[in-house]
């Protein structure tokens, strides 16, 4: 019975979750109501939402962990599958920028969050850079990368794809963008003897 209504609440929290992102998306911040949420999501009550969310803030945390733990998911794959510091730095931005191409919605939601509330996700964007903090010290360590300060490496890299999801969502081919990022970065962590 436990088991069953646990289901029943994670559901219906995804549900929630879901409508915010496609209204943020679609509507905007402002528009982005208890209300119209119900409406999209065909809840019949804004308590539904109180229930699961104490406020909108909560609901919007929910919201940037749904678009990283998304973007873990489909980026796994590609990063399972590199071999080598370089290869896993290709892979991480090629399966990065195919993420925020496939997923728009996730993209301008997270961008409508950043621009009009208090700062939400700084623990998932400080996690996400110190796990790439971490890769340019693995690969500076065994000699793949140049020397380089991997903080200032790792939130260029970051900003570097942030900087194009904008254009990305808007229509612009992720290959020609990927390829450029990868060409960027491999020339700028790569070991000077390395062609």
């Amino acid at each position: 019975m436990e088991t069953a209504r646990h289901a029943a609440t994670e559901a219906r929290k995804a549900q929630i979750t879901q409508a915010t992102i496609a209204l943020l998306a679609g509507r905007g911040y402002a528009a982005t109501t208890f209300e119209a949420i119900c409406e999209h999501a065909g809840l019949s009550s804004k308590r539904l939402i109180s229930y699961h969310f104490s406020s909108k803030d909560e609901l919007l945390a929910a919201v940037v962990r749904k678009v990283v733990d998304d973007a873990a998911a489909f980026m796994r794959p590609a990063l399972d599958a590199a071999d080598g510091a370089r290869d896993l730095l290709q892979a991480y931005i090629r399966s990065n920028v195919a993420f925020i191409a496939a997923h728009p919605d996730h993209v301008r939601a997270v961008q409508q969050i950043a621009a009009n509330s208090a700062p939400l996700g700084g623990q998932e964007r400080d996690a996400a850079i110190a796990r790439l903090v971490a890769f340019f010290d693995d690969g500076r360590r065994t000699g793949t990368f140049r020397s380089f300060d991997s903080t200032i490496m790792a939130t260029t890299l970051r900003a570097a794809v942030d900087a194009v999801a904008d254009r990305l969502v808007d229509g612009l081919d992720p290959e020609l963008c990927a390829d450029e990022l990868v060409e960027t970065f491999d020339r700028a962590t790569r070991a000077s003897d390395d062609a």
